[in-house]
């Protein structure tokens, strides 16, 4: 199960996926957040011959570039009574799983990122991106003894960015086992220390901008069209003012601002938990913003007056 926002529960929850019916449903309350979903993930019906005989795998993986063999490796099991097979024991299968598997520890980190990408909802070419930049690192140094969940969770994070698909540094420690920030972090200087060392260049990672997060920050929060227009184009104004703050707390200071001028008024503590900003950084922000109201806030979508209304 993932976490998600719930409409209903005003809160990140646990969700259940029923596949049968491709409906994503809130553990706690029973809504269903989203229906008809599209499944992606490997068809594993099972097509062996023996009722028993619970592998679900019926054709060889896709061919992985990364991995020594092609990850086209080959098992050899013993038959058993029944007709089923069994992989083979004692010093002989250890040899054989010596021998089959060099690139275990690469298999294991390629599962992870997989697993970490499906729980963050990430597309293909970024999990691609993130194998390559595991795969440079570990050839020019072994990883073992470190971190994997947050080598994994810097894989990713780096690949994010390249890909111009920024995800914040919590929601990656959201899936990644009780990782902290420091711990990514310090995983993310590693790994960019190690791919400059190999490229002889800087690492590019791209810049973050307050728009690469919002549409899907007011998507959670289940914002109107309208509301979401006007926070892009506030967001993009508020590029040419002089504040330093992070992206993220800039977005989330304008989804703040342009609920409280529409009808659809969203509680400060809602919109912390959806960005995971806290409230305390949201109103800081907002007071930076709110001389500059009149200029980055659409006309369209509030007048003069009604920005005047507006609390600091």
């Amino acid at each position: 199960m993932a976490d998600t926002y719930c409409a209903d529960c005003k809160r990140l929850t646990e969700v259940v996926f029923d596949h049968s019916a491709g409906d994503t449903i809130c553990s706690e309350c029973g809504l269903v957040l989203e229906a008809y979903s599209v499944d992606e993930t490997s068809e594993w019906r099972i097509f062996a011959n023996e009722s028993s005989d619970h592998d679900p795998v019926r054709v060889g993986g896709p061919l992985n570039p990364l991995l020594s063999d092609g990850g086209l490796s080959t098992v050899i099991a013993k038959p058993t009574a029944g007709g089923s097979t069994e992989l083979l024991s004692g010093s002989l299968g250890k040899l054989q799983a010596r021998g089959s598997h060099p690139d275990r520890n690469l298999i294991q980190a390629f599962k992870s990122i997989s697993a970490m990408s499906d729980r963050l909802g990430l597309v293909t070419t970024i999990k691609d991106r993130a194998n390559e930049i595991y795969k440079k690192v570990e050839d020019q140094k072994p990883l073992r003894g470190r971190n994997q969940e947050a080598i994994v969770a810097a894989c990713l994070y780096i690949a994010c960015r390249q890909e111009n698909k920024p995800r914040t540094v919590k929601e990656f420690c959201s899936v990644a086992n009780g990782t902290t920030k420091k711990e990514i972090g310090r995983a993310k200087e590693f790994i960019v220390k190690h791919l400059e060392a190999e490229m002889g260049q800087s690492v590019e990672m791209g810049t973050i901008h307050a728009s690469d997060y919002l549409r899907r920050f007011c998507s959670n929060l289940g914002m109107t069209n309208q509301a979401v227009k006007a926070a892009q184009e506030a967001v993009q104004k508020s590029e040419d003012l002089d504040i330093r703050r992070s992206p993220i707390s800039v977005a989330a200071a304008v989804i703040y601002i342009i609920t409280q001028l529409s009808n659809d008024t969203k509680p400060l503590k809602e919109i912390s938990i959806v960005t995971r900003v806290a409230e305390g950084t949201i109103k800081n922000v907002y007071k930076d913003l709110f001389p500059h109201l009149a200029r980055i806030i659409p006309d369209w979508f509030a007048n003069e007056e009604d920005i005047k209304n507006l609390k600091l």
